[in-house]
């Protein structure tokens, strides 16, 4: 049977990874950021998808930094957080997101959260924090 989680070069698998320093922190916190995209894109009528969520929390980590990012700058900022998707599916996600109106593509050829998206994640962050009040 097929595991696609196993190397196909032949070479073994390490036997166990390693993943003691404050994982669960992370996770928790990362689900809960996933948790607001998925609302978002289930407000606009859109499936839920890994390469969905990561653009989306790349356009958000560029916003919070006050930062622009285009098609390049998107794709090179999840080549560093190893998440290995090619530049031309970027670029269609992207493509796809504008234009169901989630992002937008400004003059300079940047991307950025449509402002009825920032209300629904904003929306979505206080609901959240009412729940554990």
């Amino acid at each position: 049977m097929y595991n696609s989680q196993l190397p196909t070069d032949g070479s073994h698998a390490p036997k166990s990874v390693s993943m003691s320093h404050g994982s669960g922190i992370f996770e928790r916190a990362d689900r809960h950021g996933n948790e607001r995209i998925r609302v978002l894109l289930k407000s606009f009528g859109l499936r839920t998808s890994l390469i969905r969520l990561k653009v989306i929390d790349a356009l958000l980590s560029a916003a919070e930094s006050e930062r622009n990012l285009g098609v390049r700058g998107v794709h090179t900022h999840l080549l560093d957080l190893d998440i290995p998707l090619s530049f031309l599916s970027v670029r269609e996600v992207l493509k796809r997101l504008c234009s169901e109106g989630v992002i937008t593509l400004n003059p300079d050829k940047s991307y950025s959260l449509h402002p009825q998206a920032i209300a629904i994640l904003y929306s979505e962050s206080a609901s959240h924090a009412s729940l554990k009040a």
